[in-house]
């Protein structure tokens, strides 16, 4: 058995389903993979999953598409590449508690927005706000990672970023109205998110690998698709992690992110150069595409062929 180590992007959730399948219905193993999935609570979020894989720590991170563009522009790192879409459509939103006074992203203006510190995230808020005619004057804090999506109840945060289905479905269930702004409702072209994120040495090295750990995921989460409490139930027999023990929660979420996860045609992982070229576009359009330095960087000067690739998942 070869080893393998997957770094996930948040502790164990309905995200990471198909993953979860595959291990328990023994595709990895049947590939001849040992598989290793590391929570980001194992160091409270310590080391972003993106920054594992780039140090070689991790064979590939589960990250948003930003994490691609940002390796892609920076002198340090070696330039990750998308490998996978987990997901087909973006299921996060920015949130405010349906109790306050923020309705709509213009009322962000001089509020507190709780950020994960990702390299563009601030910058896609802000302008999320002036989209809906706001000036994009926001205060950012950055608490610890894994306690984000407390910020609201716990008042030291006007909005931060989840997961609809997971953290937004958490809420619902305790009761918690929340008040979401969907980005593409905003004009903001997202990308993809959540993503699986690879090393070039690991495409060109251990290029039979990855299409082997990609096959034996793109069966997960076909079968999540197809039967996602079943799916919620491997969840939660073989995770560890928060909010795992409670299989009604796991089953409402698994069956909202069902139809996420294939294409049309039913295929799982695969991702479209127009999407990518979309933000890519947008981010140097709005001038947050920037160097580590600030300097800014034109949407021609980026190769969006070079973020991501689908050749390991229709690999023979």
């Amino acid at each position: 058995m070869r080893g393998f180590e997957l770094a996930l992007d948040w502790t164990p959730n309905t995200n990471h389903l198909g993953v979860y399948v595959a291990r328990a219905e023994g595709y990895y193993e049947d590939a001849g993979l040992d598989v290793t999935v590391r929570s980001p609570a194992d160091d409270g979020y310590e080391t972003t999953p993106a920054k594992r894989v780039a140090t070689g720590e991790s064979t590939v991170a589960i990250a948003p598409s930003e994490s691609a563009i940002s390796y892609n522009t920076h002198p340090e790192y070696p330039s990750l590449r998308s490998v996978a879409a987990v997901c087909q459509r973006d299921t996060s939103a920015i949130v405010a508690l349906g109790d306050s006074d923020v309705d709509r992203p213009a009322d962000l203006d001089g509020r507190t927005y709780a950020s994960y510190d990702a390299r563009f995230e601030d910058d896609i808020v802000r302008q999320l706000v002036r989209n809906d005619g706001g000036e994009g004057d926001i205060d950012i804090v950055t608490p610890p990672k894994l306690g984000i999506p407390n910020t609201l109840l716990d008042g030291d945060a006007d909005a931060t970023w989840v997961f609809m289905p997971w953290e937004g479905l958490l809420a619902e269930r305790d009761g918690v109205s929340l008040t979401p702004f969907y980005l593409d409702e905003y004009d903001v072209p997202y990308g993809y998110t959540p993503t699986m994120l690879a090393r070039p040495e690991t495409l060109e090295d251990d290029a039979a690998d990855l299409a082997a750990f990609l096959e034996a995921t793109a069966r997960g989460y076909e079968d999540a698709a197809a039967d996602p409490e079943a799916a919620a139930a491997a969840l939660q027999e073989s995770a560890e992690g928060p909010n795992l023990d409670d299989r009604e929660f796991l089953e409402e979420s698994a069956r909202r992110l069902a139809d996420t996860f294939l294409t049309d045609d039913g295929r799982w992982g695969v991702m479209e150069h127009e999407r990518w070229a979309a933000f890519v576009d947008w981010l140097a359009g709005e001038e947050i595409l920037t160097s580590l330095e600030g300097d800014h960087i034109p949407a021609a000067e980026l190769d969006v062929g070079a973020l991501y690739t689908n050749d390991p998942l229709t690999a023979d």
